[in-house]
C-alpha cells in the first residue's frame, strides 16, 4: 500500500513538476495585483469615517450630471479612437502581411518603435505641431490651404489625433500576425476559380482576418478607456475622461471612496467589453487562436455577417471596375503602398517634430530650429533633478526587468510544460493586467502602498512596474517557447540531470536570446510608465516621466525636446536589439 502511494505520488509530482513554476508569478499577482484591485473594490462600498457598507459613493457617481457626462465622453472618444485606430491600420496591417518576411521586418520596426515611445513623448511633440503657431498651421498658412490658424489643440480634434496615433500600432501589431498566418493559396485558389479581386478580398482575406480585427478593437477599446495623458495635454474641459477625474479625486480632494467607485465603473466597463466579446468570439482568439467552442448567438453573427460580405464585396467589385476604367489598374495597384506609406509617415511624424527641436538653439520652441547648438543637453546633463530622475528610472526599470523576467519566464515554462486543466485561468491571470486599465491598477496598489509604507520608495516601484510588465514578459517567453525543443531536455533528464540543473545548464542558456528580448521589453515598460510613478512616487521620488509631466504641465520648454530624444534614442536602442535577440535565427 505505502510503495503504491508513493508511486501515485511520483506520478502527481511528475505532472504538477512543470506547472509549479508558476507558482511565485501566481502569488505575486494574487498580492500586489488581485487584491488590492478587489481591496479598492471594497473600499469604494464602504462610507467614510465609518467603514460601514454603503452605495452612495457609487449614487452620488452616477446622480451627478458632470459625471455622467464625463463617463459618457469617455466611451465616446474610447469608441472613436478604437473605430479610427482599425480604419487607419487595417489597410496597413494588409499591406505588410503581403511584404515577404525580410522585408515585412524592418518595415514592422516603424510601427513598433512608436508603439513603444513614451505617451508623454507622442504627446508633447503633438502639442508643438498641432498648436496655433505649431508645425500643421505654419504648413497649412504657406500653402494657402487656410486663411487663418486653425484651433486644433484643446480640442476634440486634438485629442483624437493624440489617441489614435497612440493606439494605431496597438491595433496594427495585433491584427498582422493573423493575417501573416492566412494561408496565401486560398485566396489564390479563389482567384483561379473566377472570383474577382474583390470578392477574394472580402470573403476570404477579410473574413479569416476578422479574429485579429476584433482582438485589436477590444484591445484598443480597454486601453484607451484608461487614458489620462493625451486628454490631459492635447484635450479641454470638454474632453475630460474618467482617469483624469480619478486622479482628482485622489490627488486635490483626498475622496477615496468616490475615487474608488469610478475606478471600479472604470473597470466593469472593461470586463463587461471582454465578456461581450468572449461571448461572440472566445477570448482565445485575442492570441490568434480558434475559439475552443462555438458560442451561443456565433451562428446568426455569422450569416448576418456574411451577407454583409458579400454585400460589401458585391459593391467593391463595381467600384473597382468603374475606378480601373477611370485611372488604369496600374494606378490603382499603387494606392495601398502609398496609402501605408501615409500611415508610416503619420507615425513617425512626432519624431521627425521632436528630435530636431532638441538640438534648437533658441529659447522658445519653433519648426524648424532657427539654429542648431547643443545647449538644452547640456542643461539637461548639468541638472541634478533630470539626473536624479534618469537615474532613478534607471534603477527601477532595471529592478522591474529582472522580477518580471523572472516570474514571467517561469510561468511561461509552466504553461509550455505542463497539462494542467488551469492553463487557461492562468494564461488569462498573467494577461491580466494588460486588460485592466492601468489607472485602476495604479489606484489599487498606491492604497495598499500606503499601508505597507512602500509610497515614495524605489521598491514599491519596482513592485508596481513589474505588475504592468509581466504581461509582456510572458507573453514573449511564451512566443520563444513554443519553437523549443524539448527533446534536449529530456535527453538530458535520461542522462541524470536533475530538474534544476536541466533549467540552469540546458533550458536557460538555449533561450538567453528570448529572455533578454523579454528583459528589454519589461525595462522599457518600466522605463516610460507615468501611472503607477504618478501615484507611487508620491511626488518626493521622482522619475523621468514623472518630471517631464511636471515640467509640461508648467511649461513647454526646449529642455523637454531634448530629453525626449534622449528618451527616443533609448527606447529605440533597446527596442532594435529587443527584436533581434527575439527572432530565432535560422
Amino acid at each position: 500500500m505505502d510503495d503504491r502511494n508513493r508511486r501515485a505520488g511520483a506520478v502527481v509530482t511528475r505532472r504538477l513538476g512543470p506547472a509549479l513554476y508558476a507558482v511565485p508569478g501566481i502569488a505575486f499577482l494574487a498580492v500586489f495585483f488581485l487584491y488590492p484591485v478587489l481591496r479598492l473594490l471594497a473600499l469604494s462600498l464602504q462610507a467614510e469615517g465609518t467603514g460601514e457598507f454603503t452605495l452612495g459613493h457609487y449614487q452620488h457617481a452616477l446622480g451627478t450630471e458632470v459625471y455622467l457626462r464625463v463617463l459618457g465622453i469617455t466611451f465616446t472618444i474610447a469608441a472613436e479612437t478604437t473605430l479610427g485606430a482599425l480604419l487607419l491600420g487595417y489597410p496597413l496591417a494588409h499591406w505588410l502581411a503581403r511584404l515577404p518576411e525580410a522585408r515585412r521586418g524592418w518595415l514592422v520596426m516603424l510601427v513598433m518603435i512608436p508603439f513603444w515611445t513614451s505617451y508623454l513623448v507622442k504627446t508633447f511633440a503633438w502639442m508643438i505641431t498641432l498648436d496655433q503657431n505649431g508645425v500643421m498651421n505654419r504648413m497649412l498658412l504657406a500653402t494657402g490651404a487656410v486663411d487663418t490658424p486653425l484651433e486644433v489643440l484643446h480640442g476634440r480634434i486634438g485629442v483624437m489625433i493624440g489617441m489614435v496615433h497612440a493606439m494605431l500600432p496597438l491595433a496594427v501589431l495585433t491584427m498582422l500576425p493573423v493575417m501573416v498566418a492566412v494561408d496565401r493559396q486560398l485566396p489564390r485558389a479563389a482567384g483561379t476559380l473566377g472570383a474577382p479581386p474583390g470578392q477574394v478580398f472580402w470573403r476570404v482575406q477579410f473574413h479569416l482576418s476578422l479574429p485579429g480585427l476584433a482582438a485589436a478593437g477590444l484591445l484598443v477599446f480597454i486601453t484607451s478607456l484608461g487614458f489620462f495623458i493625451t486628454p490631459a495635454l492635447l484635450g479641454g474641459p470638454r474632453d475630460t475622461m474618467l482617469a483624469q477625474l480619478v486622479i482628482s479625486q485622489v490627488q486635490e480632494m483626498m475622496n477615496w471612496g468616490l475615487a474608488g467607485a469610478l475606478a471600479v465603473m472604470m473597470l466593469a466597463a472593461a470586463l463587461v467589453t471582454c465578456w461581450v466579446y468572449d461571448r461572440l468570439f472566445g477570448l482565445s482568439t485575442v492570441s490568434g487562436q480558434a475559439s475552443a467552442k462555438p458560442r451561443r448567438g456565433q451562428a446568426a453573427l455569422r450569416t448576418a455577417g456574411l451577407s454583409i460580405l458579400s454585400a460589401v464585396a458585391a459593391a467593391h467589385v463595381a467600384l473597382g471596375s468603374a475606378m480601373a476604367r477611370l485611372v488604369g489598374r496600374r494606378v490603382l495597384g499603387w494606392l495601398l503602398p502609398a496609402y501605408a506609406a501615409l500611415v508610416l509617415l503619420f507615425l513617425g511624424a512626432p519624431t521627425l517634430v521632436v528630435v530636431p527641436m532638441g538640438f534648437t538653439d533658441s529659447s522658445f520652441l519653433g519648426f524648424p530650429p532657427p539654429g542648431y547648438s547643443l545647449r538644452w543637453f547640456e542643461v539637461y546633463f548639468g541638472s541634478p533633478l533630470w539626473l536624479g530622475a534618469t537615474l532613478r528610472s534607471f534603477i527601477v526599470a532595471f529592478g522591474t526587468a529582472c522580477l518580471a523576467t523572472l516570474l514571467g519566464g517561469l510561468a511561461a515554462l509552466a504553461l509550455a510544460r505542463s497539462q494542467s486543466r488551469w492553463q487557461g485561468a492562468i494564461f488569462a491571470l498573467f494577461l491580466a493586467p494588460m486588460i485592466v486599465p492601468r489607472i485602476v491598477v495604479a489606484l489599487a496598489l498606491f492604497y495598499l502602498f500606503a499601508q505597507l509604507g512602500l509610497v515614495a520608495t524605489e521598491a514599491g516601484l519596482v513592485l508596481g512596474h513589474a505588475v504592468l510588465a509581466l504581461p509582456f514578459t510572458f507573453v514573449t517567453m511564451a512566443a520563444v517557447l513554443k519553437g523549443y525543443d524539448w527533446r534536449l531536455d529530456q535527453a538530458a533528464a535520461t542522462l541524470g540531470a536533475t530538474r534544476f540543473r536541466i533549467l540552469t545548464q540546458v533550458t536557460v542558456p538555449l533561450l538567453k536570446g528570448g529572455l533578454v528580448a523579454a528583459f528589454l521589453f519589461a525595462f522599457i515598460t518600466s522605463f516610460d510608465d507615468l501611472t503607477v510613478a504618478l501615484f507611487v512616487s508620491g511626488g518626493v521620488t521622482t522619475t523621468l516621466p514623472k518630471q517631464m509631466w511636471d515640467d509640461m504641465i508648467l511649461q513647454l520648454n526646449p529642455t523637454l525636446a531634448a530629453v525626449s530624444v534622449v528618451v527616443f534614442v533609448l527606447v529605440t536602442a533597446l527596442l532594435v536589439t529587443a527584436e533581434r535577440l527575439r527572432k530565432p535565427k535560422g
